[in-house]
Parts: C-alpha cells; sequence; structure tokens
C-alpha cells in the first residue's frame, strides 16, 4: 500500500518566515508532539555538518526557494544509516507482484504529464527509471518522441506500459550500473521513486553518463510511497527537505549543473489533490 511518507503528514508543507540563511529549524514540525520534533532534528546529522540554504528576507520559503542558492558542505554529509530502509529484504520478493496501479491521484499525473509536454523536445530519445506500467508521458509521444527506454523492477508491470519503446529489468539497489552506452538520451525520467534508491550517488552519475551534453534529469516526487521501503532520512524530513535531499544528489554526484526545485502542484478544486515537485538538473 502507498502511503503518504510520514513526515509530510505530521509536518505538511509548511510556509515559515525565514532569515537570509535558513537550515529547516524545528518551525518546520509544528503540529509534532515534543519529543518527535526533538527527535527528528536529532535524526539530521547532515545540518550540523553545514547544509544550509538561502532564500528571501521576510517571506516563507517555497519550494523554489530550497536550491536556488544552496550551501553544501565539501563532503557529502549523508551517512549509510541514513540509507538503510524498515525491509532490507530483497527489492526482488518486494516488487516480484506486479501493481498495476498508480502511485499519485489523477491531478497531479496531469500537471506532470503537461510540464514533460512543454519541457521535452520532439524527437528526444527518453530513458524512464524505476519505471512501470505507466510512465505518464503525453499520448503523443509515441509518434513525437524518439526511443522511449523503461527500467525498472518488475517485468509484466513494463510490458504493459504502451509509452515505451523497449524496456530492461534491473535492481538499481544492487546494481546501479545502467545498461546502456555512453551518450544514448536527451532526458531521463524519475517519477516518485528517487525515495527508494540507496546508492543515489551512484545512479545520479550513471544517469549523467547515459545523457548527451546538455541532457536533462527530471525528478518529479509527490508525498507517497511504501514507508518500508523508503530510506530512512526521507522519513524523517519533510516535501522541502526532500527537495534539498535530490538537490543534493545532482550537487555531489560532481557531473550536473545546478539542479532547481519547481512546485506544479494542482491547484484549485474542492478537495486538496497530492502535491507535485520538479527537482531537475543538466549535464
Amino acid at each position: 500500500m502507498v502511503s503518504r511518507v510520514r513526515g509530510c503528514i505530521l509536518l505538511g508543507l509548511v510556509t515559515v518566515p525565514i532569515s537570509s540563511a535558513f537550515a529547516f529549524p524545528p518551525s518546520f514540525l509544528p503540529r509534532a508532539s515534543p519529543a518527535l520534533r526533538a527527535g527528528a532534528i536529532a535524526a539530521r546529522p547532515w545540518q550540523a555538518a553545514g547544509v544550509s540554504m538561502q532564500a528571501g528576507r521576510g517571506r516563507g520559503i517555497t519550494v523554489e526557494d530550497v536550491l536556488k542558492n544552496p550551501t553544501f558542505p565539501p563532503e557529502f554529509p549523508f551517512s549509510p544509516k541514513d540509507f538503510t530502509r524498515q525491509d532490507e529484504s530483497d527489492d526482488v520478493v518486494f516488487y516480484k507482484q506486479a501493481r498495476l496501479v498508480t502511485h499519485i491521484d489523477d491531478k497531479a499525473i496531469e500537471v506532470l504529464t503537461k510540464y514533460y509536454a512543454e519541457t521535452i523536445k520532439p524527437g528526444s530519445d527518453i530513458l524512464d527509471i524505476c519505471s512501470s506500467w505507466i510512465s505518464h508521458f503525453p499520448t503523443e509521444f509515441p509518434e513525437t518522441m524518439g526511443k522511449r527506454v523503461g527500467l525498472g523492477m518488475n517485468g509484466p508491470e513494463l510490458k504493459e506500459n504502451k509509452q515505451l519503446s523497449s524496456f530492461d529489468v534491473v535492481n538499481l539497489n544492487k546494481d546501479p550500473k545502467f545498461p546502456y552506452e555512453d551518450n544514448s538520451f536527451d532526458v531521463v525520467t524519475c517519477v516518485v521513486s528517487i525515495d527508494y534508491l540507496n546508492k543515489p550517488l551512484e545512479v545520479f552519475k550513471e544517469v549523467a553518463r547515459v545523457l548527451r551534453p546538455g541532457g536533462k534529469f527530471i525528478c518529479s516526487q509527490s508525498n507517497r510511497c511504501f514507508p518500508t521501503k523508503a530510506i530512512a532520512i526521507w522519513l524523517q524530513t519533510n516535501d522541502l527537505e526532500h527537495a534539498f535531499i535530490i538537490g543534493s544528489y545532482f550537487h555531489y554526484s560532481g557531473v550536473f549543473k545546478p539542479a532547481f526545485a519547481k512546485d506544479i502542484s494542482p491547484t484549485g478544486g474542492f478537495f486538496p489533490s497530492d502535491p507535485m515537485f520538479i527537482i531537475q538538473g543538466e549535464v
């Protein structure tokens, strides 16, 4: 069952007043118990390592602010413990059963599809990593784009994906090596799945390797996950911090230009939709 990330339920996507230097103070946990507030802050040693970001004085921080002027320490601030999971059993077993369901709601899918249509140039060769039975590409992509390759964990799911021209089954948490030549794609996409990667820097370096010069890596993220398979640090942090964590992967991989974050969440409507955030970088 896909659940909203614990941090997103308890913390929410909140707007708080900030100074010119900001490093996720306890005010990001306004509705949590004192014990949880203290525990969540203690669980973030990467903040103590000097991770911070800059944002405008006197206004609330937004997802767009998160990666505008980040300050990163010289060394990767996350520990191996941050990438452990509640369920460390073989991922092949967990993902063996085909799940032909969507993991974000229809409105979130709609804005992501629209973003792809506006961002990906016609004729592009696309790799969709952590792929499944649907890639949320516009329906015209099979006619307007080049090859559309899926890389995922479940063969039967990938076989159902009519938006792909081919696919490969690979467990990136065991072997983050992509089965493709250098400079093979113009765009790589990853939909609500970065939180499952326990070797993110290796994966990001592989993304850069298979991208052509100027190629884009489009990571989309919401607030849902399989909590037992999400990495530990993901469950301890909120939506804004998730964007910052993904931005740090771009930075510490050492092969991307500075990434940016964008909030494309659906607006309007009587019932709230799942949020949708883009974190994107280029080689």
